[in-house]
């Protein structure tokens, strides 16, 4: 992984490109369920995180930041937002 100092040389870019040190620490340590975390399809924004709610007869209720839940997808822990190595990553969409 590169360093702070590293990606200074993308200048303006760096941040949009890679979390600062502070930012990856802090998701590191972010609290995270894999089993209840999911990302939600949603017509504007394409996904939005959601956090399931229940689960019963088939139907799934999920809390979303943002819009109504069609389709549900899996989601990587905040320590793998930005990550340079993909292979890293447990779920692909």
């Amino acid at each position: 992984m590169s360093s702070d100092a590293e990606m200074a040389i993308f200048g303006e870019a760096a941040p949009y490109l890679r979390k600062s040190e502070k930012e990856r620490i802090e998701a590191q340590n972010k609290p995270f369920d894999a089993k209840t975390s999911v990302f939600v399809v949603h017509p504007k924004e394409s996904y939005v995180k959601g956090t399931i709610q229940s689960k019963e007869s088939g139907k799934v209720t999920v809390k979303t930041e943002a819009g109504e839940v069609d389709q549900i997808f899996s989601m990587n822990p905040p320590k793998y937002d930005k990550i340079e190595d993909m292979a890293m990553m447990t779920h692909l969409h």
